[in-house]
């Protein structure tokens, strides 16, 4: 199955760019008549077929559209320190967005050791990772943003942080289950304790994942996986 990707999808017959046109006849060896699906990101899943297979403009003609192609069941906002390494963190995009993720924010704490993300390369990989995953909706990828910032908005649902301190926390099966999550991934030095506090006051349950110490991306698809799992419970 071959998809193409646009969040600008109108009418009954769409033009690839000349990049995505090379992709599919010059690598794909796509030809006139061969199917093809559309995707625009917020959930339209297009059924098409090669009309014009021209290496620069190939134009698409489109049979059927549906809307709302197979939406996940919850909402899960994951905010998440950047890593040292951003191969790293581009892992985590991956596959977080394979198994199915809302909304991304990439969380500046203050062990946080990159503060700044090519949020252009970010927003390529999410929708690679997209389309290898045959899903229609793009995870939403968020600013980077101070967590005393993110703190301060109000947050709807089940809201978790994990650390990894000594202290009285819930396993990730115990948090409530109520279809929307926002959880809080510190960097690799984790949490501060006064930020820790901070979440707590802002409505954070702490929680843990298991005995193991994770690396930071690694909780990240820990987390995303374990939502997943908890939704359909």
């Amino acid at each position: 199955m071959n998809l193409f990707y646009s969040p600008h999808i109108e009418g009954d017959v769409f033009l690839l760019d000349e990049k995505e046109s090379k992709h599919a006849i010059r690598v794909l060896r796509l030809l006139k008549g061969d199917p093809v699906i559309l995707i625009d990101g917020r959930g339209g899943w297009y059924e098409a077929v090669i009309e014009d297979d021209h290496p620069k403009r190939c134009l698409l003609q489109i049979q059927r559209f549906t809307p709302d192609y197979q939406p996940l069941s919850y909402h899960l906002h994951l905010a998440i320190s950047p890593t040292k390494n951003m191969d790293r963190f581009e892992w985590f995009l991956e596959k977080a967005t394979e198994i199915g993720i809302t909304e991304i924010t990439p969380l500046l704490c203050h062990r946080t050791e990159r503060k700044q993300v090519k949020e252009e390369r970010l927003e390529r990989i999410l929708v690679s990772a997209m389309k290898q995953s045959l899903k229609a909706y793009l995870p939403i990828l968020n600013p980077p943003a101070k967590i005393e910032d993110f703190l301060a908005v109000e947050r709807e649902g089940v809201k978790g942080i994990a650390h990894c301190y000594p202290t009285d926390r819930k396993g990730i099966a115990d948090l409530d289950r109520i279809g929307s999550y926002t959880i809080l991934i510190g960097p690799e030095g984790d949490f501060t304790e006064a930020e820790i506090e901070s979440a707590i006051d802002a409505g954070f349950t702490p929680f843990h994942m298991g005995q193991s110490r994770l690396r930071t991306e690694t909780a990240g698809v820990y987390v995303t996986a374990a939502v997943q799992l908890l939704a359909h419970m």
